[in-house]
């Protein structure tokens, strides 16, 4: 069975280029132009994984993967995008992207990023119903959600994902790389740097329980420990 694409792109000729491209190569592309309709889209054809432009007519891809998300917290998906300020990569980590790639591309980095997001999707763990117990939070994979009791807060998916990671290893040290390869697929430079805002944000969260604690271990990784 082939699998599905939904490709989210404004400029008719790249467009159309990377349809017929990744058709050769056995994928089924649905494509929509205009950023407003894609979510409803999505909804209808229930894709396997989305690629989608960052700088889109109506509603731009960072909208429609917020969105997205809202609808299906597993689909990846991949943003295209000419941006390259971190800050706005980062944007689109923290709504739920799992990957990215610069205009100009190869079709080759296409097609192994999308390999790669679809293969790192089917190897992860089912998330579950009952919630983790950290301490004084309750930490629910399924929903993305942390709470304390009196309140919930909500995580981004990469937020979830690195605090699974984590309480899986927890009271062991855990290789920087190895959580990069597990979050990214690859450890980049970027993704390091983003890895360091994601633990912050952590940090954050869980700071109103004295007993857990985030360690940094100076060039090696981290060590979550859960008294």
């Amino acid at each position: 069975m082939s699998i599905r694409v939904l490709y989210v792109e404004d400029e008719i000729s790249l467009g159309k280029i990377v349809k017929e491209s990744l058709q050769r190569r056995g994928f089924e592309v649905i494509m929509e132009r205009d950023g407003a309709n894609a979510v409803s889209l999505f909804k209808e054809v229930d894709p396997a994984v989305c690629v989608l432009d960052v700088m889109l007519p109506n509603k731009d891809g960072f909208e429609i993967a917020e969105e997205i998300r809202a609808i299906n917290t597993e689909v990846p998906i991949l943003f295209l995008t000419a941006k390259t300020q971190t800050d706005d990569l980062v944007k689109g980590f923290t709504l739920g992207g799992n990957d990215y790639i610069r205009k100009p591309f190869s079709m080759e980095e296409l097609i192994a990023r999308i390999k790669n997001v679809l293969r790192k999707t089917e190897n992860a763990p089912v998330p579950s119903n009952e919630p983790i117990r950290m301490g004084k939070f309750r930490f629910y994979t399924n929903r993305q959600l942390l709470s304390n009791g009196l309140e919930e807060k909500k995580l981004s998916y990469r937020e979830s994902e690195l605090l699974r990671i984590l309480y899986e290893n927890r009271n062991s040290i855990i290789n920087r790389k190895n959580i990069l390869d597990l979050l990214w697929g690859h450890d980049s430079f970027f993704n390091s740097r983003n890895l360091d805002v994601y633990i912050t944000r952590l940090r954050v969260h869980l700071k109103e329980d004295e007993n857990l604690q985030i360690l940094t271990i100076k060039g090696v990784g981290y060590r979550f420990v859960l008294d």
